[in-house]
């Protein structure tokens, strides 16, 4: 409220006069107060490091804005104008489609409602976002949801040169792309940082807002570790610098002028910020930028175990003194953790000697290793630690390590894009399959099934494990049927057939 905090301030100097005026003497004239060591602070500069704001950001944007681009695509014809990220578009502000969950859970509506612009855009499909160049050579990071359906790709530079770019590699699981430009060179660029950012460090964002490239915007990070439901990865800052549409895949600078996060998203029930942003830490992106250069793809290593947060409740029924860890569910059979000799009760402690919090920072640290890593863990069972390792595998069902199978999953199954758990063993009821994770890119994701939907039948036949869906797919399939018929159910309980496209070898 800045009118509330500009009175607020007039009022402390209104009180600084009159206690100057109780000093005037009889004579009327002004005498000097006491100076007291608080105003004695006042008077002297700050010294600019990381633990005080500068005087300026002028010096830091001077550094980094030439390595600041604007993205700017054209759309294929699948494309829907929900995807824009640019000016003149009415589709969801910032928004990747794995995000839109968070938005209505918080009461913003959908497409058409408040904070999604309201109409269907006319004309030419375009979208337009930000990135930033990471080499001399035109390597160049951004959203996945910038150029997720682009047809062309073109990125314009500081000093307003416009080049054109290809698609090296996307992640929709981190909602990153790595692009390169293809003319020119050698380019300005910035440095992603090897430090986390503390909470209330100051950032400086640099992007492309509604089209109006070069915009700077400044605050503070806000939060760390923030887990909005985009995916099963979340790791987001929360910054308060101003980020708008058009900001996407645009970076967040600390006062070094190095890049501590990729902004991806906004919350605000009007489409404009309200000081609620996110980006990715640049831990993250260094990872997923340094798979996508050199393979064009992220492939995730694979332990099998299904788990949950240890509570409170849960760590005094395990007579644990604290409740971190993960608590696995369920170790599927064949799985590196069942291998490995993981039960359900285990207590998950550590990868590779690093405290494991909770169950979702278990998936992040396995994800982030490569599959065919050897991994040590510490799990507590029975109110003792014990030790294993494990050789991760390759995450089933993901649409890049599985690319080369034509469709196929790690063991052979077709693949519908689709991770799955029996729904009784993750809470979601006495019945059916429960889906925890889908492929936006599969045939499943294309027919509607969502994250939480659960399968009751396949193929006329119930299910209650995933092995079951298998069997009935791979039945359809030997008996030439070009799809398989399922019956869903969705999280508010309403039932209906899907038909979904057998995803075949070939």
């Amino acid at each position: 409220m800045p009118v509330q905090t500009h009175r607020l301030r007039r009022n402390a100097l209104a009180s600084v006069a009159v206690a100057a005026l109780v000093t005037t003497g009889a004579a009327g004239v002004l005498t000097q107060p006491t100076t007291s060591a608080f105003a004695q602070s006042l008077s002297k500069n700050p010294i600019e490091t990381p633990d005080h704001p500068p005087g300026s950001f002028a010096s830091v944007v001077d550094k980094v804005k030439p390595g600041v681009v604007a993205v700017k695509v054209k759309l294929d014809d699948s494309a829907s104008s929900d995807d824009d990220d640019g000016p003149g578009g009415q589709g969801q502000q910032n928004v990747p489609p794995q995000l839109r969950e968070f938005f209505k859970r918080f009461g913003q509506g959908g497409p058409g409602g408040p904070g999604f612009g309201g109409q269907k855009r006319q004309g030419p499909r375009g979208a337009m976002g930000s990135g930033f160049i990471i080499s001399a050579d035109g390597y160049v990071v951004t959203n996945n949801h910038v150029v997720d359906k682009a047809k062309t790709v073109q990125v314009t530079l500081d000093d307003n040169r416009t080049l054109d770019a290809k698609i090296i590699g996307k992640d929709p699981k981190t909602d990153l792309a790595l692009l390169k430009i293809t003319d020119g060179g050698p380019f300005p660029y910035v440095s992603l940082s090897k430090a986390a950012p503390r909470v209330g460090d100051w950032v400086v964002a640099i992007g492309n807002p509604f089209g109006l490239g070069g915009t700077v915007t400044a605050g503070i990070v806000s939060a760390r570790g923030r887990d909005i439901g985009a995916g099963p990865y979340d790791d987001f800052l929360q910054i308060d610098a101003p980020i708008n549409k058009g900001n996407s895949g645009g970076p967040t600078f600390n006062v070094g002028g190095e890049v501590v996060g990729v902004n991806t998203a906004i919350a605000s029930p009007s489409g404009g910020s309200v000081g609620l942003a996110f980006a990715i830490p640049a831990e993250t992106v260094q990872a997923v930028v340094d798979q996508l250069r050199a393979d064009g793809k992220v492939a995730r290593g694979y332990l099998g175990v299904q788990v949950q947060p240890v509570t409170k409740d849960i760590a005094d029924g395990l007579g644990l003194d604290k409740a971190k860890g993960a608590l696995v569910d369920h170790a599927e059979p064949g799985t590196p953790a069942a291998k490995a000799g993981l039960k359900s009760g285990d207590v998950i402690e550590t990868v590779n000697g690093s405290a494991v919090n909770d169950a979702r920072e278990l998936s992040r640290k396995i994800a982030g290793l490569k599959p065919g890593a050897k991994v040590d863990l510490a799990y507590l069972r029975g109110g003792k630690t014990d030790t294993a390792t494990v050789i991760l595998g390759a995450l089933p069902n993901d649409p890049k390590s599985s690319s080369d199978r034509g469709g196929m999953s790690s063991d052979g199954q077709p693949r519908l894009g689709l991770s799955l758990a029996p729904a009784t063993e993750v809470g979601a009821g006495e019945e059916g399959v429960a889906v925890m994770e889908v492929d936006p890119d599969g045939p499943a994701a294309a027919k509607g099934i969502e994250q939480g939907d659960i399968i009751l039948d396949v193929a006329g036949s119930s299910v209650s494990k995933p092995s079951e869906v298998a069997e009935r797919i791979r039945s359809a399939e030997s008996s030439g049927r070009k799809a398989v018929l399922m019956r869903v159910k969705s999280p508010k309980g309403v039932t209906r057939f899907v038909a979904v496209a057998l995803n075949k070898a070939g």
